[in-house]
């Protein structure tokens, strides 16, 4: 029996990240080859043309899993039904700008789009936030979206988790599927913690630890991790990743929070990875990056006041 189609909004859809996006979701990449999907997408006013021309090329495409195209700069219209959410659209950085400025204008953003989830998704829909500040942007829509389970609502980290397994691949001059285990801990910005210190490599003896592979210390905790930090990969069932999610309180990072931990996915949903140890040096950057949160998160709801 054919599934019920999903309907999925994407914001941003006209620009470049969402226009490489939509027709992977289309094609079913994202929620599966057998799970037919409406697209709604949403952008800005100035858009609009470009947008339009996005819906048409996707209608030309005829892509068998795509049973109908939303186009709109309409955040009701847009938001009205939605399964899963992904949340691309945010204000970018402009040289000038001041870190708050840029904040101000994201927590108005997200705070509008997250009222109008909240009043027409659908139950128990799912949110994807992509948009910088993303740990921050996510509180943003969780606090105001409250209908939705805080675990729906997570942000993107798995680009760095990808650039970390990429590094070790090259390092070792193995596949990039045969490293696992890495963990992304924290903020998406220059605090976040690459952290090797769980990650294991298939060789042809069976698993062996990255750190006793690499036996470079000085490389791991200084250019593997600024190369990870300031710059994306195939991982296997069974192995945890990197999702920014909210936080319970795990590894002693503040509750509350929107931060990237280890996670196992199962489902449909996530878990944190518990009871890894944690030496001295990973605790000062983790909690370098919790701090960093803390105060993004203070900085925001100064800019609700």
């Amino acid at each position: 029996m054919a599934k019920e189609p999903m309907r999925v909004l994407v914001t941003g859809a006209a620009g470049q990240i969402g226009y490489a996006l939509v027709p992977m979701i289309a094609r079913g990449v994202m929620l599966g080859t057998d799970q037919p999907v409406i697209l709604h997408m949403l952008d800005i006013p100035p858009a609009a043309e470009a947008l339009n021309g996005v819906k048409m090329e996707l209608v030309d495409a005829a892509f068998p899993l795509l049973k109908g195209v939303v186009a709109t700069t309409d955040v009701v219209e847009a938001c009205t039904g939605v399964n899963v959410a992904v949340m691309v659209g945010g204000f970018p950085r402009k040289e000038g700008m001041e870190r708050k400025d840029v904040m101000s204008k994201n927590v108005s953003i997200y705070k509008a789009q997250a009222s109008a989830l909240e009043a027409h998704a659908a139950p128990n829909c799912k949110v994807l936030v992509v948009a910088n500040p993303a740990n921050t942007n996510a509180l943003i829509l969780k606090e105001f979206a409250p209908s939705i389970p805080e675990r729906n609502v997570t942000c993107l980290t798995r680009l760095d988790h990808n650039r970390a397994l990429g590094q070790i691949s090259e390092r070792l001059n193995v596949q990039v599927s045969d490293v696992k285990n890495v963990i992304i801990w924290g903020n998406h910005s220059s605090t976040q913690y690459p952290d090797v210190n769980h990650a294991t490599v298939k060789t042809s003896s069976g698993e062996k630890p990255v750190c006793e592979l690499v036996a470079d210390d000085a490389w791991l905790n200084g250019e593997f991790i600024t190369t990870v930090q300031q710059r994306g990969a195939a991982i296997i069932k069974g192995t945890f990743v990197s999702m920014g999610v909210y936080s319970d309180g795990s590894y002693g990072v503040p509750a509350g929070l929107i931060y990237s931990f280890p996670v196992t996915c199962s489902g449909g949903e996530w878990k944190i990875v518990q009871g890894l140890p944690i030496d001295e040096f990973s605790r000062k950057k983790m909690d370098a990056t919790a701090q960093e949160l803390s105060e993004e998160k203070a900085l925001a709801y100064s800019c609700l006041e």
